[in-house]
C-alpha cells in the first residue's frame, strides 16, 4: 500500500458536522473538528462519527464504476452479512477457530482439484492476504528449490534469477527486491504484449530458479502460452540439464479459464508448472483482502519454509508472511463455492466475457479507436486511439468520462512500447449489460466534443500513471 508521511496534507480549518447527527445537543456540531494530525482530546458521539466520516468518504469514486480495478466490487447481502460475523476471528488461532481453518482447508483442496493437481491429497496451499502475498511466498519456495539444487552455488554467493515479462504485477519485481533474485524481464516488442515461449526460454541459465508465467495479463487481459512456454522449458532441459519449473501467477485467470476454457493446459496438467496463485478477491468474486496460492505436491514446498507454531495451546504449521488478519474473506470465499458450485461459476463468468466481448465490439464501431485486445481470454479489453485521431488521446478520453463517474484507466505500456497509450476496461461480475450501455451512451455522447478540440489537452508526462 502506499507510504504516508506523518504530516497529512489537509485543510486545518474545523469540519461542522450534520447538527441532526449528534445526539441530544443539535448545537454541538458547530464544535466538532475530526483529528487530521492528532487525536482530539475528547470523544464525540458514535453518529456523529460515523456522519463525518462518511460524509468525507463521498469523496472517493463510485466502485462500482471503476473499471479499473479487478477487485470484487459487489458480493451478495448474505456473502456481506457472513463476513460482518467473521470479522473478529484471527484465522491464525487455528485452535481457536477450527472450523474457520477446516473451510480454509476445503478451499485448497477445492482450488487443487479445480486446477487438476496430479493427487489433490498430496498438494499443499493456504489463504494469504491477496496475490501479492502469493507470489511471494512461490517465489520463496522456487528460490529454496533452486538452493538445494545448487547448493556449491548458493555458499558462493551467485545471485539466482526469475525470467518474466515486462507485463507482470508489481509484486515480482518486489520478491526480486526483497529476496536478492535478479528479474529478467522480457520487454514487450511490436505486437507481442506478454511473454512469450522463445524469449522466456532464451534468458533461462543454471542459476534461474523459475519462470513466472501470467494467466491474464493486467495490461491488456491475455493469456501468456503457459504451455508452449513449458514445451520450450522442456526442450531447454533435453539440451542442457537445466530443469526450470514454472509459477502461474493466475490472479485474475486461473478463477477464468477453468470455467470458460476448460481445454486449455495452463495449470497442474503440465507436469513443470509447480504453483500456481489467484486473487480469491478477483475473479474469486470475494471483497478485497484474500489470495490462495497451491503447490502441485508437497515436495514442491520445501519442508524448511514451513513453521510449526504453538499458538494458543496447539501445534500449527504456517507459512504466510502475514499473521494476524481476520477470517471474513476466506469464509467468503467458502461461501461462493457452495453458493455457485462449477455452473455457477461457468454462468457467472460467462455473463463477464460475453459484457467484455460485445462492449470491445461497440466501442470498435464507434470508429476512433482501434483494439488491443477483445475480452474474449479475460473479460478484459484494452483499445487507443486510431492512427488518424489527432485531436484528442487516450487520457482526455479517460479524464472525460470521470466526469460522469466511469472510471477507466490510461497508461502507457513499458519499456520498447512506451510509445503506445491504451485505455482498458474491467469487466467484473455486476457490471451488467445495462451499465455497459450507459458507458458506451456517454461515450458516444463525448466524442463529437473531444473531435474539436484543436489537439491534446493534457500531456501523457503530466498524467497518473498505470497501477495494476
Amino acid at each position: 500500500m502506499p507510504l504516508h508521511s506523518a504530516t497529512a496534507h489537509h485543510h486545518s480549518h474545523r469540519h461542522r458536522a450534520n447538527p441532526l447527527a449528534v445526539g441530544d445537543d443539535p448545537a454541538a456540531g458547530a464544535t466538532l473538528a475530526p483529528p487530521v494530525q492528532r487525536l482530539a482530546d475528547r470523544p464525540v458521539p458514535a453518529d456523529a462519527a460515523y456522519q463525518l466520516i462518511h460524509d468525507e468518504l463521498l469523496l472517493d469514486g463510485n466502485a462500482r464504476l471503476n473499471l479499473a480495478t479487478f477487485v470484487t466490487t459487489w458480493m451478495e447481502p448474505q456473502a456481506a452479512r457472513l463476513m460482518a460475523e467473521c470479522a473478529e476471528k484471527n484465522m491464525i488461532d487455528k485452535d481457536e477457530y477450527p472450523q474457520t481453518a477446516a473451510l480454509e482447508a476445503r478451499c485448497v483442496s477445492i482450488l487443487s482439484h479445480l486446477w487438476h493437481a496430479p493427487d489433490p491429497s498430496d498438494s499443499i496451499g493456504c489463504s494469504t492476504t491477496g496475490s501479492s502475498e502469493a507470489g511471494m511466498l512461490g517465489g520463496m519456495a522456487l528460490k529454496r528449490r533452486w538452493a538445494a539444487r545448487n547448493p556449491d552455488a548458493w555458499r558462493s554467493g551467485r545471485r539466482p534469477n526469475l525470467v518474466m515479462g515486462a507485463n507482470v504485477q508489481v509484486c515480482w519485481e518486489k520478491f526480486c527486491n526483497y529476496w536478492e533474485v535478479e528479474p529478467r524481464l522480457v520487454p514487450m516488442e511490436g505486437d507481442r504484449f506478454h511473454l512469450d515461449a522463445e524469449s522466456a526460454a532464451a534468458r533461462c541459465d543454471e542459476d534461474t530458479i523459475g519462470v513466472v508465467a501470467v494467466l491474464g495479463s493486467t495490461f491488456d487481459g491475455s493469456y501468456e502460452p503457459v504451455a508452449e512456454i513449458a514445451a520450450a522449458l522442456d526442450g531447454l532441459q533435453e539440451r542442457t540439464g537445466i530443469d526450470v519449473p514454472i509459477h502461474v501467477d493466475g490472479a485474475s485467470g486461473a478463477m477464468i479459464a477453468p470455467f470458460l476454457d476448460p481445454d486449455l493446459a495452463w495449470d497442474f496438467r503440465l507436469p513443470r508448472v509447480a504453483s500456481i496463485n489467484t486473487s480469491g478477491h478477483k475473479y474469486g468474486l470475494v471483497y478485497p483482502g484474500v489470495g490462495w496460492i497451491v503447490w502441485r505436491s508437497k515436495e514442491a514446498l520445501p519442508a524448511e519454509l514451513v513453521f510449526s507454531v504453538n499458538y494458543l495451546g496447539g501445534d500449527m504449521p504456517t507459512f504466510s508472511l502475514n499473521f494476524s488478519r481476520p477470517g471474513s474473506e476466506v469464509v467468503a470465499q467458502y461461501y461462493l463455492f457452495l453458493r455457485l458450485g462449477f455452473e455457477g461459476f461457468v454462468a457467472v463468468q460467462r455473463a463477464c466475457r460475453e459484457v467484455a466481448v460485445e462492449l470491445a465490439g461497440r466501442i470498435e464501431q464507434l470508429g476512433p479507436f482501434r483494439m488491443l485486445t477483445r475480452g474474449d481470454e479475460l473479460p478484459v479489453f484494452a483499445f487507443t486511439t486510431a492512427e488518424d485521431v489527432s485531436a484528442f488521446d487516450v487520457y482526455d478520453v479517460s479524464r472525460r468520462l470521470r466526469e460522469r463517474g466511469w472510471q477507466v484507466p490510461a497508461y502507457s505500456f513499458p519499456e520498447k512500447r512506451e510509445d503506445l497509450s491504451v485505455l482498458r476496461i474491467v469487466v467484473r461480475n455486476g457490471f451488467t449489460d445495462d451499465l455497459a450501455g450507459l458507458l458506451l451512451d456517454d461515450l458516444g455522447r463525448l466524442l463529437p466534443e473531444l473531435s474539436r478540440q484543436s489537439g491534446p489537452l493534457v500531456a501523457p508526462s503530466s498524467t497518473s500513471t498505470f497501477h495494476h
